[in-house]
This record gives structure tokens, sequence and C-alpha cells, in this order.
């Protein structure tokens, strides 16, 4: 278990909840139970991770570690090794830019996200509530058909309103100019 009174603790004398420490003992909790070490590169990931509201890609992580805390490369295997004990899920950029987050949050597990990249919006709880439950049924018929190990990835890309407003807005006023030209 990490004491909270480790010096070298990513969290220690950072100001945040204790939430965020439960959270780190959690995922560590995770780590050992699936076999993988805890290490300090992984639980200052953790610490990016849990700092953060949405999905975040892995550059972000790297930017937000010092430099000296792992490079690039062990970013990308930690997470890869997060993802394959479910320990983060991943999404993606209308681009195809990998997003991570733990898949310890109670919030909203799929969001909408603007295809110019520059948001990411938690669906309701309502709406994603209803979306969790039309997927289990698909699961649990797919499983019932003898699949196995049955999983699913969804994503949902979309302009943001005011992007759709504004680009509406140009193209009346693009009317509005051919017909006063007429």
């Amino acid at each position: 278990m990490i004491a909270s009174t480790q010096t070298n603790h990513p969290l220690h004398g950072s100001g945040q909840k204790l939430d965020a420490q439960a959270r780190v003992e959690a995922a560590c909790a995770s780590l050992r139970d699936s076999g993988l070490r805890i290490t300090q590169p992984r639980i200052a990931i953790l610490g990016v991770l849990i700092g953060r509201n949405q999905p975040v890609s892995i550059e972000q992580i790297h930017g937000e570690l010092r430099s000296r805390s792992c490079d690039l490369v062990t970013v990308y295997r930690c997470l890869s090794a997060f993802e394959e004990i479910g320990l983060v899920r991943r999404s993606f950029l209308h681009n195809g830019t990998s997003l991570y987050q733990l898949s310890d949050r109670k919030d909203s597990s799929y969001h909408v996200v603007s295809k110019d990249g520059s948001t990411i919006q938690s669906l309701d709880e309502a709406t994603s509530a209803r979306v969790a439950e039309v997927l289990k049924g698909i699961e649990a018929e797919l499983q019932a058909a003898g699949f196995t190990d049955v999983s699913h990835l969804l994503q949902f890309f979309a302009n943001s309103p005011a992007k759709s407003e504004a680009a509406a807005n140009r193209a009346l006023a693009g009317q509005v100019k051919v017909e006063s030209a007429k």
C-alpha cells in the first residue's frame, strides 16, 4: 500500500482531495491484482489521469509529467498495460488520436467529440444510462449466440452547437447575398 507520508508520492503535498488518494490506492490494487508492478512512472501517470475530468492524449499526459519521471515510450507502454487490465478506457478524437481516461469514474463513459477536436463533452446521466442499457442488451445477445469476451467501443462525433449555428448563419447570409444580386 502507498503511504500518504511518502515524500516521493505524486500526490504528496499537492492539496488534492483525499478522494484522489483513494483513487490512486484503488488503481494500485488493480495493478497488484493483475500481477503488474507498482512503479513510480505508473503512479505518476495515474496521478495525471486522476487530475483530469476528460479523456486525455498520451502526449498531454507526457507533457504534464516532469520529463525526468518517465519518457514517452514508458507512457505508451503503461497505458497499454492499463487498458489491457481494464484500468483505463480508450476513446478517440475525430482524427483518430487516442484518448485515455480512468475507468473508475462514475460519470458518463460516453462522450461527444467535436469534429474539429476542440471539445469533448460527456453525455448527460440519463442519455448515458439509455446507451448503456441498449449496449448491455446487445452484448447479452452476442454472448447468447456463443461469442465470448464481448466488449464494445462507442464514440459520438459531431459539430459543436455553436459551430453548427455559425455555419447555418453563414449559409443564410450567403443565400441573402445571392438573392439580392439577382
